[in-house]
């Protein structure tokens, strides 16, 4: 199919995006479009004006600051994948990035794109969620930080405000970067997932679930456990404990379930006896 007509422009700075929305009001900002191309093909998206901010280039980077590392919005996929900074701080991030469909995908696809889509089956807001990232944007109002804790909230649905860019990503640098773990199970390498989970294990443990509700989720109740030397099987037994867990065509909510504790018990062995 074809996208339905619409009219292009292209902005060289965030507050040219943001000013060209306000005088839109039926736009959608393009980044990588490795999403947003597809819907709009299928017409399940059909914006009056795409904004194109891929020339933007203070949108790009990554940089450590502050104990954090910093990574600009329109940063690929697989630059993620392969930085320095990344590996040695953020394992996790860049384990995560390598497992994102395939190579033509995730050297278009953006980080920020992926967070702001906001796709439940997506690796990077379960990542950010994960890593208790701090997502910077900025708007007609100015700017501002939100928590990735308060970011998502439910299928393809963010706290984002109408016109407001995902400038950066901002991780802050975990105390051990090797206490982490990250698993999907999907058809075929490269198709999405079919249940996900990103640990991270110490002090302040987070699992995270992907694939299984309207949104990443944080599954509260294995890490209490977790986080009060609860047994292996104990920390499992609760990993959808609490969660609204949705069946798809991939696979039931039974099986979602089964496919959430495989991967944490795979996860946590690797990790040690506990």
């Amino acid at each position: 199919m074809k996208p339905a007509a619409f009219d292009y422009v292209r902005v060289e700075s965030v507050d040219a995006a943001v000013a060209q929305y306000s005088w839109s009001g039926d736009a959608r900002y393009l980044a990588g479009g490795q999403s947003l191309l597809a819907a709009m093909n299928f017409r399940l998206d059909t914006p009056g004006l795409l904004i194109d901010i891929s020339r933007i280039d203070a949108l790009r980077g990554i940089r450590l600051q502050d104990d954090a590392v910093i990574i600009g919005a329109m940063t690929c996929h697989a630059e993620v994948a392969r930085h320095p900074l990344v590996a040695r701080h953020l394992p996790l991030l860049a384990d995560a990035a390598r497992h994102i469909a395939h190579p033509a995908i995730r050297n278009r696809g953006t980080i920020g794109g992926s967070i702001a889509l906001a796709d439940p089956a997506s690796e990077m807001p379960a990542c950010g969620l994960a890593l208790s990232a701090i997502l910077h944007l900025q708007g007609l109002n100015g700017t501002r930080r939100i928590a990735a804790d308060h970011f998502f909230l439910g299928m393809y649905e963010t706290a984002l405000n109408a016109g407001e860019i995902l400038t950066q990503i901002e991780f802050p640098c975990p105390a051990n970067p090797a206490d982490y773990g990250f698993a999907e199970i999907a058809r075929r390498k490269g198709d999405y997932a079919m249940t996900g989970l990103a640990l991270v294990t110490g002090a302040d443990p987070r699992i995270v679930l992907f694939a299984l509700s309207d949104r990443p989720v944080r599954a509260r109740a294995a890490e209490a456990a977790l986080a009060t030397g609860a047994s292996r099987d104990e920390v499992v037994a609760r990993v959808t404990e609490g969660i609204e867990v949705l069946g798809d065509l991939n696979a039931t909510e039974q099986m979602k379930k089964h496919y959430a504790q495989v991967l944490l018990s795979r996860l946590l062995a690797e990790r040690g006896p506990t």
